[in-house]
Protein backbone atom coordinates (compact mmCIF):
# COMPACT_ATOMS: atom_id res chain seq x y z
CA UNK A 1 0.00 0.00 0.00
CA UNK A 2 1.43 3.59 -0.90
CA UNK A 3 1.95 5.68 1.93
CA UNK A 4 0.95 9.03 1.67
CA UNK A 5 3.29 11.82 0.82
CA UNK A 6 2.07 13.87 4.12
CA UNK A 7 -0.52 13.19 7.37
CA UNK A 8 -1.04 15.68 9.71
CA UNK A 9 -3.26 14.13 13.15
CA UNK A 10 -4.67 16.44 15.93
CA UNK A 11 -2.21 19.17 15.27
CA UNK A 12 -2.60 21.62 17.38
CA UNK A 13 -0.49 25.00 17.72
CA UNK A 14 -0.81 28.57 20.37
CA UNK A 15 1.09 31.84 20.65
CA UNK A 16 1.43 32.74 23.68
CA UNK A 17 -1.36 30.65 25.13
CA UNK A 18 -3.43 32.38 22.21
CA UNK A 19 -4.86 29.17 19.98
CA UNK A 20 -4.08 29.26 15.98
CA UNK A 21 -4.34 25.83 14.97
CA UNK A 22 -6.59 23.41 16.91
CA UNK A 23 -7.14 19.79 16.20
CA UNK A 24 -5.86 20.16 12.55
CA UNK A 25 -6.15 16.61 10.43
CA UNK A 26 -5.94 15.86 6.93
CA UNK A 27 -4.20 13.80 4.34
CA UNK A 28 -2.56 15.16 1.04
CA UNK A 29 -2.40 12.98 -1.54
CA UNK A 30 0.41 11.78 -4.13
CA UNK A 31 1.53 13.90 -6.65
CA UNK A 32 -1.06 17.00 -6.13
CA UNK A 33 -0.51 20.88 -6.37
CA UNK A 34 -2.53 21.45 -2.69
CA UNK A 35 -3.36 25.10 -1.98
CA UNK A 36 -3.76 26.16 1.61
CA UNK A 37 -6.59 29.14 1.59
CA UNK A 38 -7.73 30.80 4.74
CA UNK A 39 -8.33 34.53 6.12
CA UNK A 40 -4.98 36.53 7.86
CA UNK A 41 -4.78 34.61 11.59
CA UNK A 42 -6.25 31.37 10.07
CA UNK A 43 -2.70 29.48 11.06
CA UNK A 44 -1.83 28.87 7.26
CA UNK A 45 2.33 29.61 7.65
CA UNK A 46 1.60 27.97 10.99
CA UNK A 47 1.18 24.65 10.04
CA UNK A 48 3.92 24.32 7.26
CA UNK A 49 6.39 25.58 9.85
CA UNK A 50 4.61 23.30 12.32
CA UNK A 51 4.88 20.30 10.32
CA UNK A 52 8.47 21.18 9.63
CA UNK A 53 9.33 21.36 13.18
CA UNK A 54 10.14 24.78 12.73
CA UNK A 55 7.78 26.22 15.88
CA UNK A 56 6.08 23.81 18.93
CA UNK A 57 3.41 21.70 18.80
CA UNK A 58 1.05 21.93 21.24
CA UNK A 59 -0.04 18.40 20.52
CA UNK A 60 -0.45 16.28 17.09
CA UNK A 61 1.33 14.30 14.93
CA UNK A 62 2.92 14.77 11.27
CA UNK A 63 4.31 11.85 8.96
CA UNK A 64 6.36 12.29 6.07
CA UNK A 65 5.46 8.83 3.71
CA UNK A 66 5.08 7.31 7.19
CA UNK A 67 7.50 9.02 9.41
CA UNK A 68 8.66 11.61 11.69
CA UNK A 69 10.09 15.04 9.82
CA UNK A 70 13.05 14.19 11.38
CA UNK A 71 13.63 11.07 9.41
CA UNK A 72 12.79 12.30 6.28
CA UNK A 73 14.29 15.87 5.79
CA UNK A 74 15.92 14.92 2.40
CA UNK A 75 12.59 13.93 0.52
CA UNK A 76 10.95 18.07 1.78
CA UNK A 77 11.77 21.21 -0.04
CA UNK A 78 10.72 24.49 1.57
CA UNK A 79 10.16 27.80 0.14
CA UNK A 80 9.85 30.12 3.13
CA UNK A 81 8.40 33.15 2.55
CA UNK A 82 10.57 36.20 1.30
CA UNK A 83 10.25 38.56 4.39
CA UNK A 84 11.31 35.94 6.94
CA UNK A 85 14.71 35.56 4.75
CA UNK A 86 18.12 37.76 5.86
CA UNK A 87 18.80 39.03 2.26
CA UNK A 88 22.11 40.56 3.67
CA UNK A 89 23.89 37.89 4.04
CA UNK A 90 27.06 37.90 1.85
CA UNK A 91 26.38 34.99 -0.91
CA UNK A 92 25.76 34.46 -4.31
CA UNK A 93 23.13 33.22 -5.78
CA UNK A 94 24.68 29.55 -7.24
CA UNK A 95 25.90 29.30 -3.68
CA UNK A 96 22.48 29.59 -1.56
CA UNK A 97 21.24 26.89 -4.61
CA UNK A 98 24.16 24.77 -4.01
CA UNK A 99 22.94 24.94 -0.45
CA UNK A 100 20.01 22.44 -1.42
CA UNK A 101 22.15 19.64 -2.10
CA UNK A 102 23.48 19.41 1.64
CA UNK A 103 20.61 17.52 2.55
CA UNK A 104 21.89 14.85 -0.18
CA UNK A 105 25.18 15.28 0.38
CA UNK A 106 25.65 15.54 4.46
CA UNK A 107 26.73 18.29 5.69
CA UNK A 108 30.71 17.42 6.42
CA UNK A 109 30.62 16.69 2.82
CA UNK A 110 31.78 19.44 0.79
CA UNK A 111 29.36 20.28 -2.62
CA UNK A 112 32.04 19.57 -5.57
CA UNK A 113 31.50 20.13 -9.76
CA UNK A 114 28.64 18.06 -10.20
CA UNK A 115 26.42 19.99 -7.35
CA UNK A 116 27.45 23.03 -8.71
CA UNK A 117 26.38 22.12 -12.27
CA UNK A 118 22.78 20.63 -10.83
CA UNK A 119 22.52 23.90 -9.11
CA UNK A 120 22.96 26.21 -12.31
CA UNK A 121 20.70 23.90 -14.13
CA UNK A 122 18.33 24.30 -11.60
CA UNK A 123 19.02 28.56 -11.66
CA UNK A 124 18.73 28.00 -15.80
CA UNK A 125 15.09 26.39 -15.29
CA UNK A 126 13.88 29.26 -13.10
CA UNK A 127 15.60 31.90 -15.87
CA UNK A 128 18.09 32.93 -13.32
CA UNK A 129 21.61 31.15 -14.57
CA UNK A 130 23.04 34.47 -16.14
CA UNK A 131 22.85 36.06 -12.70
CA UNK A 132 24.20 32.56 -10.90
CA UNK A 133 27.40 35.22 -9.28
CA UNK A 134 25.19 37.77 -8.03
CA UNK A 135 25.27 38.67 -4.69
CA UNK A 136 21.65 37.85 -3.24
CA UNK A 137 21.34 41.30 -1.93
CA UNK A 138 21.84 42.74 -5.05
CA UNK A 139 18.57 41.12 -6.94
CA UNK A 140 15.02 42.06 -6.79
CA UNK A 141 12.70 40.60 -5.52
CA UNK A 142 11.49 38.90 -7.64
CA UNK A 143 14.70 37.38 -8.69
CA UNK A 144 15.19 36.22 -5.27
CA UNK A 145 12.08 34.47 -5.03
CA UNK A 146 13.53 32.48 -7.95
CA UNK A 147 16.84 31.79 -6.29
CA UNK A 148 14.91 29.94 -3.37
CA UNK A 149 12.84 28.51 -6.13
CA UNK A 150 15.83 26.53 -7.82
CA UNK A 151 17.41 25.96 -4.16
CA UNK A 152 13.86 23.97 -3.32
CA UNK A 153 14.48 22.26 -6.75
CA UNK A 154 18.11 21.30 -6.47
CA UNK A 155 17.30 19.26 -3.10
CA UNK A 156 15.00 17.00 -5.44
CA UNK A 157 12.44 16.55 -2.86
CA UNK A 158 9.25 14.42 -3.15
CA UNK A 159 7.35 16.80 -1.09
CA UNK A 160 7.59 20.70 -1.55
CA UNK A 161 6.32 23.27 1.15
CA UNK A 162 6.16 27.26 -0.36
CA UNK A 163 5.25 29.47 1.74
CA UNK A 164 3.36 32.42 -0.17
CA UNK A 165 5.73 32.09 -3.31
CA UNK A 166 3.42 34.34 -5.27
CA UNK A 167 3.22 37.46 -2.80
CA UNK A 168 5.29 40.48 -3.83
CA UNK A 169 6.62 39.38 -7.13
CA UNK A 170 6.54 40.52 -11.16
CA UNK A 171 4.36 39.06 -13.46
CA UNK A 172 7.51 37.13 -15.32
CA UNK A 173 8.26 35.74 -11.89
CA UNK A 174 4.78 34.10 -10.92
CA UNK A 175 4.70 32.90 -14.52
CA UNK A 176 8.31 31.05 -13.66
CA UNK A 177 6.47 29.73 -10.51
CA UNK A 178 3.46 28.28 -12.42
CA UNK A 179 5.70 26.44 -14.63
CA UNK A 180 7.91 25.05 -12.03
CA UNK A 181 4.78 23.66 -9.81
CA UNK A 182 3.56 21.81 -13.34
CA UNK A 183 6.97 20.29 -14.01
CA UNK A 184 7.17 19.24 -10.25
CA UNK A 185 3.68 17.73 -10.91
CA UNK A 186 4.79 16.21 -14.06
CA UNK A 187 7.40 14.49 -12.41
CA UNK A 188 4.74 13.45 -9.31
CA UNK A 189 5.93 15.68 -6.84
CA UNK A 190 3.86 16.57 -4.33
CA UNK A 191 3.53 20.50 -3.60
CA UNK A 192 1.62 22.28 -0.93
CA UNK A 193 1.44 26.24 -1.20
CA UNK A 194 0.27 28.87 1.17
CA UNK A 195 -1.67 30.91 -1.29
CA UNK A 196 -3.73 34.14 -0.82
CA UNK A 197 -5.06 35.30 -4.19
CA UNK A 198 -8.27 33.50 -4.67
CA UNK A 199 -8.62 34.02 -8.01
CA UNK A 200 -6.01 32.17 -9.47
CA UNK A 201 -6.88 29.19 -7.09
CA UNK A 202 -8.53 27.22 -9.36
CA UNK A 203 -6.03 27.52 -12.31
CA UNK A 204 -3.02 26.56 -9.90
CA UNK A 205 -3.75 23.74 -7.85
CA UNK A 206 -5.82 20.47 -7.47
CA UNK A 207 -6.62 20.30 -4.66
CA UNK A 208 -7.83 23.42 -1.78
CA UNK A 209 -7.13 22.82 2.19
CA UNK A 210 -9.46 25.72 3.44
CA UNK A 211 -8.42 26.56 6.64
CA UNK A 212 -9.31 28.90 9.59
CA UNK A 213 -7.56 27.73 12.80
CA UNK A 214 -9.86 24.37 12.01
CA UNK A 215 -9.84 22.35 8.79
CA UNK A 216 -13.27 23.67 6.99
CA UNK A 217 -12.73 21.39 4.48
CA UNK A 218 -10.13 19.69 2.12
CA UNK A 219 -10.24 17.58 -1.25
CA UNK A 220 -10.80 18.51 -5.09
CA UNK A 221 -10.64 22.13 -6.11
CA UNK A 222 -13.87 21.49 -8.25
CA UNK A 223 -16.09 20.18 -5.11
CA UNK A 224 -13.93 22.08 -2.13
CA UNK A 225 -13.66 25.35 -3.50
CA UNK A 226 -16.95 26.82 -3.83
CA UNK A 227 -18.69 30.42 -2.63
CA UNK A 228 -20.67 28.09 0.35
CA UNK A 229 -17.67 27.30 1.37
CA UNK A 230 -15.35 29.93 1.06
CA UNK A 231 -17.72 31.94 2.94
CA UNK A 232 -17.59 29.50 5.92
CA UNK A 233 -14.02 30.14 5.59
CA UNK A 234 -13.40 33.40 6.04
CA UNK A 235 -16.60 34.71 8.07
CA UNK A 236 -18.55 37.14 6.07
CA UNK A 237 -15.37 39.15 5.25
CA UNK A 238 -15.54 38.10 1.45
CA UNK A 239 -15.81 41.36 -0.23
CA UNK A 240 -16.56 40.84 -3.71
CA UNK A 241 -17.52 38.51 -6.40
CA UNK A 242 -15.70 37.36 -9.45
CA UNK A 243 -17.81 36.92 -12.30
CA UNK A 244 -15.68 34.44 -14.33
CA UNK A 245 -15.39 32.36 -11.50
CA UNK A 246 -18.70 32.74 -9.67
CA UNK A 247 -16.70 32.58 -6.45
CA UNK A 248 -16.10 34.95 -3.72
CA UNK A 249 -12.79 36.60 -3.70
CA UNK A 250 -11.26 38.93 -0.92
CA UNK A 251 -9.05 41.98 -1.90
CA UNK A 252 -6.03 39.70 0.80
CA UNK A 253 -6.49 36.34 1.90
CA UNK A 254 -3.06 36.14 3.68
Amino acid sequence: MQTSPLVVRGLSVAYQKKPVLQQVSFEAPEGKLIGIVGPNGAGKSTLIKAALGLIPRLSGEVLIYGRPYAEQRKLVGYVPQRESVDWDFPTSALDVVTMGRYGRLGWFRRPGAAEREIALACLAKVGMRELAGRQISQLSGGQQQRVFLARALAQDAKLYFMDEPFVGVDAATEKAIVALLSELKEQGKTVIVVHHDLSTVREYFDWVLLLNERVVDFGPAETTFTADKLQTTYGGRLTMLDRELGSPVIANGR
